[in-house]
């Protein structure tokens, strides 16, 4: 039986961010195949499964929230602004412009793109919900960048988005990154390890 896992993530979330380059490199390992889903987690997602933004998280959470971030920089030893100019932002244009690579480019492609925009937000001081932002990451990993902002805001790509979304609240989704594999749930970077004995495990 083929290895798939389905991958429900904002390009927003430090999470994501602080998962993705081990997930890829997880998925590479055992061969498995990954469905690249961005989804809607603040405007869908969070409200559906009783979520809040974080600058609607009580101050202790907020305050608990970077204690961990700056743990987890440390520990994966990636660079991570704590207080990012461009955040909270708008992940919804930058997730139909790695839903357009997908489509556009294929899966790897998609991959690298995400991991690019991510780190546009936690490292570089990047505004993601900025069109010509996305245009020159997308220039800079060889996707075309005018083009490919021009694809994703074509009709299919933008479905495509709601019906990831949808998808999502529809198969218990509730925080990113969220890891889909066998209908079995693995939530968070720090569930990688979960993961990979599941993998090993097919």
């Amino acid at each position: 039986m083929d290895k798939v896992v389905d991958y429900y993530f904002s390009p927003s979330s430090p999470w994501t961010y602080f998962g993705h380059a081990r997930f890829v490199a997880l998925a590479a390992r055992y061969g498995a195949r990954i469905n690249v889903k961005p989804a809607d987690f603040g405007g869908r997602i969070f409200p559906a499964s009783g979520g809040l933004p974080v600058s609607q998280r009580p101050p202790q959470r907020q305050t608990y929230r970077l204690v961990e971030l700056g743990r987890w920089s440390a520990h994966l030893k990636l660079p991570l602004n704590l207080h990012p100019r461009f955040f909270p932002v708008d992940a919804g244009l930058a997730s139909l412009v790695i839903i357009a690579a997908d489509l556009a480019h294929g899966t790897a492609s998609a991959l690298d793109l995400a991991g690019r925009i991510m780190a546009a937000v936690w490292v570089q001081e990047g505004n993601i919900a900025d069109a010509s932002t996305l245009a020159a990451i997308a220039a800079e990993a060889r996707l075309g960048g005018t083009a490919l902002l021009q694809r994703a805001e074509q009709e299919d790509v933008k479905n495509r988005y709601a019906r990831y979304t949808e998808e999502a609240v529809a198969r218990g989704v509730f925080g990113a990154p969220f890891y889909l594999y066998r209908d079995e749930p693995f939530w968070g970077q720090d569930r990688l390890d979960f993961l990979d004995r599941a993998l090993a495990g097919g």
